[in-house]
């Protein structure tokens, strides 16, 4: 994992809420992570949903580990969890509280986000809660004007105070997944290394050219991301063949593998990289966030020079 990333634990916050979060002696690296230097620009205001219809696939697993990495590389970085089962929510160590509020009272009763986003364990990023009662704001939102815009609305005013906004999509094509697919710039698409997963990638591209041409017009692919790849099987590595033949350069160089400490984080409340760092899901969302960074700063080259030319 040399030169992946630094997080310095100075970027390690516990408010008052989480008395009993530490980061575990065997997660502190000895040494630095990754040199920052080359990664110093700031892309303020994007937004990426992560989404797929499919349940399953590691959505909330993407979101919480990848917006941790993203804090600990110095990007301020917010998670918007969409998914009334509120397991980003849960997985950043905040219990279920049904005084809490949460994106219901943003989309439905119209609260600044001021009053609804929180700090996490973590410096450098945010959440914007989710709980029960967001279940109920799909059938609420039906007769509002907007509907499909009130997430985009509510975001308006934060998004500039954020490098990248995370939006953990539930896996069904509600309004709120719409709402958020109205809302981003970009769609992160995890897909799961089996069969199944190849027959829903065309759906899914289907459904997105939908929301472009109804709902969000500069919609892009931020990338297509492999998770729960096994390498012992020849089912994982026919997948990724297929998708990288078919794909191209849309499909993240970085691969999610199965990983036993992956999935005992979320139990404990924290990020794989506060709960293991030496794991390989901690390394592999470590250089997620990095090919992330990377592809922001290139992106953002790009523009300047369009912008240059007259383009």
């Amino acid at each position: 994992m040399e030169h992946l990333f630094w997080p310095s634990f100075k970027n390690l916050h516990c408010p008052p809420h989480h008395p009993s979060f530490h980061v575990e002696p065997a997660c502190l690296p000895a040494r630095p992570l990754i040199d920052c230097s080359m990664l110093g620009e700031h892309f303020l205001g994007r937004i990426i949903a992560i989404a797929n219809q499919k349940g399953g696939v590691g959505k909330t697993t993407t979101t919480v580990n990848l917006g941790a990495s993203l804090a600990v590389a110095e990007q301020r970085t917010l998670i918007v969890d969409c998914d009334p089962q509120a397991n980003s929510t849960g997985g950043l160590g905040f219990p279920r509280d049904p005084a809490r509020r949460t994106l219901y009272h943003g989309l439905v009763l119209e609260e600044a986000p001021g009053r609804l986003i929180t700090k996490t364990q973590v410096e450098n990023l945010d959440l914007l809660p989710s709980g029960k009662d967001l279940a109920g704001a799909p059938i609420e939102l039906v007769n509002m004007d907007g509907r499909e815009f009130r997430l985009g609305k509510l975001l308006s005013s934060v998004r500039q105070s954020y490098d990248f906004t995370l939006l953990d999509c539930p896996p069904a094509l509600d309004l709120l997944t719409l709402n958020a697919l109205a809302a981003c710039d970009s769609v992160l698409i995890p897909i799961q290394c089996e069969y199944f997963a190849l027959e829903g990638v065309s759906e899914l591209l289907d459904t997105l050219m939908r929301i472009r041409k109804s709902l969000n017009s500069n919609l892009a692919i931020e990338g297509i991301l492999l998770t729960m790849f096994d390498e012992r099987t020849t089912l994982s590595r026919q997948v990724s063949s297929d998708l990288r033949s078919f794909f191209g350069g849309q499909v993240f160089r970085t691969v999610i593998p199965r990983n036993v400490r992956l999935a005992e984080a979320p139990s404990h409340g924290k990020p794989i990289i506060f709960y293991d760092i030496h794991s390989k899901g901690a390394e592999s969302y470590l250089q997620l966030a990095k090919e992330l960074i990377t592809n922001a700063k290139a992106r953002t080259r790009e523009g300047f020079e369009r912008t240059d030319s007259g383009a």
